[in-house]
């Protein structure tokens, strides 16, 4: 198959759920291009849609229509096989709680996804352990066990875990929401020195301060990517409704 150009390509995603007779729209018509190298954070309100769009960027959920191509690949009408095969083999995650294995050593935390792929001997896998380890400075620890490790140490080794599948893009999902700020500075100063390496990340935060850090944002609202004016515009009527809304209570405390 020919090379494609961009790692993710969402064309008129929508995704809708439906409990008992009540439609939820989560996503209305999004589009997105993500090219190699290139790191993208993706922002908004609680609520706007950042979980369920970063789902099914990761092939953990499908969109109700629309496209998506995924490093050249047409994932959308894909089974649950075949999603887990393509994710396992272009997607690498990092997640907020770290996701690691509390009875497994860091080194086969991070050699993990790599089991499951069919060809990959145990020296390769020991070899690429290793370099993923160097990557985010966590060689040295690769006998001990998460528990052993401070919250930023274990964020690194979860990149690690990431990085070491060689995949398409990195997703980071909220990857310093459980670090104090010392910490997620330092993880986010490795996600920047990881991108200029070749790295391509898209990264969901509610933090403005590291989504400013990514070289693209893109914002969502209500389900829909905004340009920065619209995002702006309605930010500020959704806080003057909610301040009409507490107005009456505010007064009668008064």
């Amino acid at each position: 198959m020919k090379q494609a150009t961009s790692v993710i390509t969402l064309s008129s995603i929508r995704k809708v759920f439906q409990a008992d007779e009540v439609e939820t729209h989560a996503l209305s018509d999004v589009h997105l291009d993500i090219q190699h190298g290139e790191y993208v954070s993706i922002t908004g309100p609680s609520g706007c849609g950042k979980t369920t769009l970063l789902s099914i960027l990761g092939l953990l959920d499908t969109a109700t229509t629309g496209s998506y191509v995924l490093n050249g690949h047409d994932v959308a009408a894909l089974n649950a096989a075949q999603r887990a095969r393509i994710r396992n083999a272009e997607i690498g995650f990092i997640f907020q709680a770290f996701n690691l294995i509390g009875d497994l050593t860091v080194q086969e935390n991070v050699e993990l996804p790599l089991t499951y792929r069919s060809g990959i001997g145990a020296g390769e896998r020991r070899v690429r352990v290793q370099e993923a380890l160097e990557r985010v400075g966590m060689a040295h620890r690769m006998r001990h066990y998460p528990a052993q490790l401070s919250g930023g140490q274990q964020q690194r080794v979860a990149v690690a875990r990431a990085l070491v599948g060689k995949p398409a893009i990195l997703l980071a999902d909220e990857p310093t929401g459980n670090l104090d700020s010392r910490n997620g500075e330092a993880v986010m100063s490795l996600l920047d020195e990881l991108h200029q390496g070749g790295a391509t990340i898209c990264m969901v935060t509610h933090d403005a301060r590291y989504a400013e850090l990514a070289r693209r944002k893109v914002r969502l609202f209500d389900g829909r990517v905004v340009d920065e004016e619209t995002f702006e515009r309605l930010r500020r009527e959704d806080e003057q409704r909610l301040d009409a809304l507490l107005a009456p209570r505010l007064g009668a405390t008064a």
